[in-house]
């Protein structure tokens, strides 16, 4: 197994620690902490533990889910929760700087078809890739890596006993993959609470480039019906999976059309807001016509765009294409918006804690991080717009691995991003 190469890092006579990263990374990893199982709560009770034996203030609470979720601004929701448990965990400076927040997600989503992983998905294993050193396990690269370099970026400030006027706070959140609960539920709590923060580092996988804006992404569902009749005389029926195809040109095109002038911070990516369907399901017998097609999708919202107007393209876009078809004008097609609703979310360049991160990143790496929006919903969008916490994204990891079989993480940008959060702890807080 190659070595991982030295870390520079500008806080004096400190380097992250390679084994203790390494050790708390594989025992996150091990945590099968699927949205909505018991292992989702019993994560955040861990970390809380962890945080308490670093001797760090530390609240936890019970999150309200009845309350929240009743609330017109929750975001959604796509897995049944009966419990929800809250962490911040808080580093208090001497008085008169500014607070720093380090969120980070702990939920992952489900391994999916576990004959695509090489070994078992929550047992950690190192490898090597192209020569690096990678760790391997659902949740390395979304995000649990870049959650353990912002915790050891914390224990690098302390370790190497430079004195900070403003708080760090460090708040592992759930829920964030189908909704984000967690950060909605931290947002009230810190309000309650009277924290504030000035400034946020969520370390998702951005390939240690600057993430300072995301795209929405809007969880949709389609009902399209059709007439059932025995197979063998099918031209007497309407098979709704017939009906679907009309549908999915329309919202193809659409797609395209929403994609051919977008924000330059989107303009990196082929498609910067994807309409997309998930799973689509139809008919209870194989001899019969089915007379029902349900299909779940992904809608991408611009960035800037209010959620209303992007829901009423997509519904315009699906009563057109009813209309034009003889079936469908008398038995029009219906839509839904359930599960997730990722409203966009930006926050300016030029603030101070985007320039923060993109200086030590330069620094820290010899060459300037590239900049650009997601075309991913995140938590971003909640602590900037309910909050109005300026916030950037900045982590170890590539996204095309996140949700993906064999998910993996370098070891070296876990450490080169402890090392830069750290020198950003004492920048922004100092």
């Amino acid at each position: 197994m190659p070595l991982v190469p030295p870390v520079s890092s500008h806080v004096p006579d400190h380097e992250p620690d390679a084994e203790r990263v390494r050790a708390q990374l594989t025992d996150l990893l091990s945590i099968a902490s699927i949205g909505g199982s018991a292992d989702e709560v019993g994560i955040q009770r861990h970390l809380a533990e962890s945080a308490r034996a670093e001797g760090w203030d530390v609240h936890t609470w019970d999150v309200d889910l009845a309350d929240l979720t009743s609330r017109p601004d929750f975001p959604g929701m796509e897995v049944d929760r009966d419990s929800a448990v809250g962490v911040l965990a808080r580093i208090p400076g001497s008085g008169g700087g500014r607070t720093l927040l380090l969120n980070g997600h702990t939920d992952v989503v489900p391994p999916g078809d576990r004959g695509a992983w090489q070994l078992d998905p929550f047992q950690p294993r190192t490898v090597d890739v192209a020569g690096r050193e990678c760790i391997v396990g659902r949740g390395a690269c979304d995000m649990k890596a870049g959650f353990v370099a912002a915790w050891e970026a914390v224990r690098m400030v302390r370790d190497a006993g430079i004195p900070l006027r403003g708080d760090v706070l460090i708040a592992p959140v759930s829920g964030e993959e189908d909704g984000g609960l967690g950060t909605f539920a931290l947002i009230a709590e810190m309000s309650a609470q009277e924290l504030r923060a000035d400034g946020c580092v969520v370390p998702e996988p951005t390939n240690l480039d600057l993430v300072p804006a995301n795209a929405g992404a809007l969880t949709f569902r389609v009902r399209i019906p059709g007439a059932a009749v025995h197979a063998s005389r099918r031209t007497e029926g309407v098979s709704a999976i017939d009906k679907f195809v009309p549908i999915l040109h329309a919202l193809a095109d659409l797609e395209s059309s929403r994609n051919t002038d977008v924000d330059p911070l989107m303009s990196v990516w082929p498609i910067a807001y994807p309409l997309s369907f998930g799973t689509v399901s139809a008919g209870d017998w194989a001899s019969t016509v089915p007379d029902l097609l349900v299909a779940e999708g992904r809608y991408g919202v611009a960035l800037d765009e209010d959620i209303a107007h992007a829901r009423a393209e997509l519904e315009e876009a699906l009563a057109r294409t009813c209309a034009n078809d003889p079936w469908l004008r008398d038995h029009p097609a219906t839509i839904e918006w359930w599960g997730g609703q990722f409203a966009s979310g930006r926050t300016d360049p030029k603030s101070a804690i985007v320039q923060a991160v993109a200086e030590h990143a330069t620094r820290g790496m010899d060459h300037r991080p590239n900049m650009y929006g997601g075309p991913y919903g995140s938590d971003l969008r909640l602590l900037t717009g309910l909050a109005g916490i300026p916030t950037v994204q900045f982590g170890p990891g590539d996204t095309s691995y996140a949700h993906a079989p064999n998910e993996y993480v370098a070891i070296d940008d876990v450490l080169t991003c402890a090392s830069i959060l750290a020198d950003v702890i004492v920048d922004f807080c100092r």
